[in-house]
């Protein structure tokens, strides 16, 4: 069982369903007590459920003019809210928002360092991992999951600068 999962939260069915499987498992006896820290990423241009996270409240309100790179997390309202907000709450998790830039920056860096496209909803749980690392929120030592939900392939592809030759050799070391 990790110790923290970060979700990427539109509609936050996923992380409602984790809570929710974890209880089951436990009932017939698969797993014990012990949960891990639910955290739910939002984009900082739709974050209803952070917002309301934060202020205390069981519902969040409409997020008005919700916008982000992340497609599959820009949900201005959840149909959901209270379920993602109890499940977070109870688990001792927290909710947290993250920029576009971040966003941008963490799907390049995972890429670049380990071959993996994520989706940006993916690259938004790892930003907010870097974030939470850097705010003291998670710690290294904690055992983390971070989920990514999609394949980078169903966002355009950033131009490349170059023709590619696919008769010469790659140069790994010049990328």
């Amino acid at each position: 069982m990790p110790d923290v999962i970060f979700y990427p939260t539109g509609g936050g069915t996923g992380l409602i369903g984790m809570w929710k499987a974890f209880a089951e498992l436990e009932a017939i006896g698969f797993i014990g007590k012990k949960r891990p820290r639910m955290v739910a990423v939002q984009a900082a241009g739709c974050a209803p459920m952070v917002r309301a996270f934060e202020a205390g409240t069981e519902h969040a309100t409409r997020w008005e003019d919700a916008h982000t790179i992340a497609a599959g997390i820009r949900v201005p309202q959840a149909i959901g809210d209270f379920l993602i907000l109890r499940a977070v709450r109870e688990s001792r998790g927290f909710a947290i928002a993250v920029t576009d830039e971040a966003i941008s920056s963490a799907l390049n860096e995972v890429a670049h360092e380990e071959g993996l496209l994520l989706c940006p909803e993916g690259a938004a749980t790892y930003a907010a991992y870097q974030q939470s690392l850097a705010e003291g929120r998670v710690s290294k030592t904690d055992r983390v999951m971070l989920f990514n939900c999609a394949t980078g392939l169903k966002y355009p592809l950033p131009k490349v600068d170059r023709t590619l030759d696919r008769f010469r050799p790659i140069d790994y070391a010049k990328l």
